[in-house]
C-alpha cells in the first residue's frame, strides 16, 4: 500500500472540538461554500458519508469506517475510480491547540502512483489546509 502524508496542521482548537467536528459529516454544511468550485461539484453529505465530483478524477463516495475518539477518523472508498482509505489523525499540544495529519492509503501500481503522486498529494495538502481553517 502507497501512503501519502499531509504536512502536520495546527488547529487552534482543542483535540475534542476538532474530532466532534469532523466526525460529524453534517458540520461540512458550514464549509461548503469555501470549497474550489472549479474542483469540486456536487457535494452531498450524511453524518457518516460524503460523495464529491472532482474533476478530473470523477464521482468519489466517502464512508467513516472507524472512529477512534479524540484521536483518529477512518474513511474507505464506497465509488472511486481508485479505492483508498483516508484518515484524520488529530493529537493534543495544548488545552486550545492540537495538531492535523491527513493519511491516503491506495494499493497502485508504480505507472499509475507516477501519473497520480503530484495531484493526489496537492489535492491532500488543500484537504488539510481546509480542514485546519474551520472554526471549531
Amino acid at each position: 500500500m502507497t501512503k501519502f502524508e499531509s504536512e502536520v496542521k495546527v488547529v487552534p482548537a482543542s483535540q475534542e472540538a476538532v474530532y466532534e467536528k469532523l466526525s460529524d459529516l453534517n458540520n461540512l454544511e458550514k464549509i461548503k461554500d469555501r470549497l474550489p468550485e472549479d474542483k469540486v461539484k456536487n457535494l452531498s453529505f450524511d453524518a457518516e458519508s460524503l460523495s464529491i465530483d472532482v474533476d478530473p478524477v470523477g464521482k468519489i463516495v466517502l464512508q467513516i469506517v472507524e472512529k477512534d475518539p479524540c484521536k483518529c477518523i477512518k474513511f474507505g472508498t464506497t465509488t472511486s475510480p481508485l479505492p483508498f482509505n483516508l484518515w484524520i489523525q488529530i493529537v493534543p499540544t495544548a488545552d486550545n491547540e492540537c495538531k492535523m495529519k491527513l493519511t491516503i492509503g491506495i494499493d497502485i501500481n508504480p505507472f499509475m502512483k507516477a501519473m497520480v503522486q503530484k495531484p493526489l498529494q496537492e489535492g491532500l495538502e488543500k484537504m488539510a489546509d481546509m480542514l485546519a481553517m474551520i472554526p471549531y
